[in-house]
């Protein structure tokens, strides 16, 4: 008769349970992973899948109950490690819907706004454009397989059990948070810098010619160039997409080290 002691099923648990939920953490908050379009039950299953394959190779784990005090521990902290590691991502991203949110102010485009179900509440329409843009070049360089790949790299280097309160991680988090200022203002400032000569020009041209209207003509005037310069600055944004969303994988790493 097939029987099974309760330490080993303590054992199969402790090893399923705990980097299941750092797995599962990082895809309720990732970009593209922990998009709101993709279901609950999708991104159980694929955090399920990826854990089965890497429990095996974790090596030994705390000789700990799942549900005593020390074990319910474990799993905040293996809950708040992947938290910190997917933010790390959105961190990238929130920087491309800031480039967005510059370029559209400079446009015009403030007021031209719908709902996010991302997010949750109103976005202007250059911020989601520039996001989307944003997710497809993600994918297709498998962004999405280099975040996963650093997540389980964090295995190693953070081991289940770590205690997650050295401030070192969370502050390097905090600091790489300026990269949605930074980045953003770099990306935008071609697009912001052409705007801003084109209504220093219309100033000029209001007052050397009142009866022109510039008040008519500016609204669609520099709609029209941002336009243009957005077109026009696609193919180079590919690249700087590529190199932000390196930094950010590479970032993922330093936090997870910072965290022990």
């Amino acid at each position: 008769m097939f029987s099974v002691t309760y330490a080993q099923l303590n054992g199969w648990l402790t090893a399923f349970l705990w980097p299941f939920v750092r797995v599962l953490a990082l895809f309720a908050t990732a970009p593209v992973l922990g998009n709101r379009s993709l279901p609950m039950r999708v991104k159980i299953a694929l955090a399920a899948f990826i854990t089965i394959i890497v429990a095996p190779t974790l090596g030994a784990l705390p000789q700990v109950t799942v549900f005593s005090a020390e074990g319910v521990w474990i799993i905040v902290n293996q809950f708040l490690i992947g938290i910190a590691l997917g933010v790390t991502m959105q961190v990238v991203f929130q920087a491309v819907s800031a480039t967005g949110d510059f370029v559209g102010l400079g446009m015009g485009l403030g007021f031209a706004t719908f709902f996010d179900a991302q997010a949750s509440s109103s976005s202007q329409v250059l911020s989601s454009y520039m996001n989307t843009l944003a997710m497809l070049v993600f994918l297709v360089i498998d962004g999405h397989l280099q975040m996963i790949s650093a997540l389980l790299a964090t295995f190693q280097t953070l081991p289940v059990g770590s205690n997650i309160l050295g401030a070192a991680g969370w502050r390097t988090l905090a600091n790489f948070g300026s990269t949605i200022f930074s980045a953003g203002l770099l990306l935008s400032l071609p697009v912001v810098a052409a705007l801003l000569i084109t209504n220093l020009a219309l100033g000029i041209l209001n007052r050397a010619a009142p009866q022109i209207g510039v008040f008519q003509i500016g609204f669609p005037l520099t709609m029209l160039i941002g336009m243009l310069l957005l077109q026009l600055m696609i193919p180079n944004m590919i690249p700087f997409f590529t190199r932000l969303f390196e930094v950010g994988i590479d970032e993922m790493g330093r936090v997870a080290a910072g965290l022990r």
